[in-house]
């Protein structure tokens, strides 16, 4: 009887999971909506100032390590 049980509620589970009735879901399309805007806005930052990065990161470094001159 106690095999009936788990079985009754392992197929309950998915069947709730395959009806997207799931509270634990969550919203899968708005984060990738969210990641793939993240990605496209560090893009657009990056490729125009990628110079200006390089340079205000590695001056940052050298302040701190003092590793310059």
């Amino acid at each position: 009887m106690r095999a009936y049980a788990y079985l009754f509620a392992t197929l309950s589970a998915l069947a709730d999971r395959v009806r997207g009735e799931d509270p634990e879901r969550g919203d899968v399309p708005g984060w990738v909506m969210i990641t793939v805007m993240t990605a496209a806005l560090v893009l657009a930052i990056l490729i125009p100032f990628r110079e200006a990065i390089t340079e205000a990161v590695s001056n940052a470094l050298t302040s701190v390590t003092g590793a310059g001159g």
